[in-house]
C-alpha cells in the first residue's frame, strides 16, 4: 500500500477498500487553489498504485460546500503576469480534473452545499454524483469574465445537453438539486441527513460485483464516450469483454451462480 500524504488541503482515509478524499478548505468553501489541485493529483496517483482501493468518495469539509470552485485570487491581474504560467497551469489542471474519470475504481462525488465552478468540473469527472437536497450547482465563470475550462464544456454538454449547458454558462445562474437531477447532472438527491447512508449503499452495492468486471466496464464506458464512432466503441468493448471472459473471476462467479 502506498503512503498517503501529507497534504495541505486534502484529508485522505483508506479503509476496507474505500478511499475518502475530503477537500479541506472550509473557510473558503473548499475553493480549489493550486495547492488543493496538486493534493488531488497526488492522492489519485497514490490511489492508482493501491489496488486494494475499489471505490473512491470525494467530499468537501463542513456543511456549506462540496467546492465553490477556483480561488479567484489566482486569476487576477494583467495577462502578461500570467502567460505562460497560467496557460501551462490550465493544461495541468485539465489532467487533474480528469483523475477521477481515469481512476481504476469508481468515484462518487458526495455533494452537500455549493458545487459551482471548478467544484462542478471536478464533480462532472466523477462516475456518480449524489447530492443533498440543499445543494446548488452552477458554472458562473462568465460573471467574472472567464470561460469554463478543464474540459468542462464537453462534460457539461454530455451530462445535461447543449441547451441547458448554454443556459448555465450564459446566465451564470445556480440551480437547485431537484433541477440538477431532472437535467441529468445527478444520479440521486436525498435529504442531507441521508447523504452518508445513500453513498454507503452505493459503495456496498459496487463491492458485490466482480472487481475486474467493474474496472473493465468503466474502461469500456469511458472508451465509448470518447470513441469517434460506434464501430470504434464496439471494438474496444469487445476487446475488454474478451479480457474479462478469460479471467478466473468470470469462471468463479459463473460457477457460483450456477451452483447457487
Amino acid at each position: 500500500m502506498p503512503e498517503y500524504g501529507p497534504y495541505r488541503h486534502l484529508d485522505v482515509t483508506v479503509e476496507d477498500g474505500l478511499a475518502t478524499l475530503t477537500i479541506d478548505r472550509p473557510g473558503t468553501h473548499n475553493a480549489l487553489n493550486t495547492a488543493a489541485m496538486h493534493d488531488i493529483d497526488r492522492a489519485f496517483a497514490e490511489i492508482g498504485s493501491d489496488r486494494s482501493v475499489d471505490a473512491v468518495v470525494i467530499e468537501g469539509a463542513g456543511e456549506a460546500a462540496f467546492s465553490a470552485g477556483a480561488d479567484l485570487a489566482e486569476y487576477a491581474g494583467p495577462t502578461e503576469e500570467h502567460d505562460p504560467t497560467q496557460r501551462e497551469r490550465q493544461e495541468r489542471f485539465h489532467e487533474i480534473f480528469r483523475a477521477p474519470h481515469d481512476c481504476h475504481a469508481p468515484v462518487i462525488a458526495k455533494i452537500d452545499g455549493f458545487c459551482v465552478g471548478g467544484g462542478l468540473v471536478l464533480a462532472l469527472y466523477c462516475d456518480l454524483r449524489i447530492a443533498s437536497e440543499r445543494s446548488t450547482f452552477g458554472l458562473p465563470t462568465a460573471a467574472v469574465g472567464l470561460l469554463p475550462t478543464g474540459g468542462a464544456t464537453r462534460r457539461l454538454v454530455d451530462a445535461v445537453g447543449e441547451s441547458t449547458a448554454k443556459e448555465l454558462v450564459f446566465t451564470a445562474e445556480r440551480i437547485d438539486a431537484a433541477r440538477a437531477r431532472e437535467a441529468g447532472l445527478l444520479n440521486g438527491v436525498v435529504p442531507a441527513e441521508s447523504l452518508d447512508e445513500r453513498v454507503a449503499e452505493l459503495v456496498a452495492s459496487m463491492s458485490e460485483v466482480g472487481d475486474e468486471a467493474r474496472e473493465r466496464a468503466k474502461r469500456a464506458i469511458n472508451a465509448a464516450v470518447a470513441a469517434p464512432d460506434p464501430a470504434a466503441a464496439r471494438a474496444r468493448e469487445a476487446s475488454l469483454w474478451w479480457e474479462q471472459f478469460e479471467s478466473s473471476e468470470r469462471r468463479e462467479r459463473v460457477d457460483a451462480f450456477l451452483d447457487g
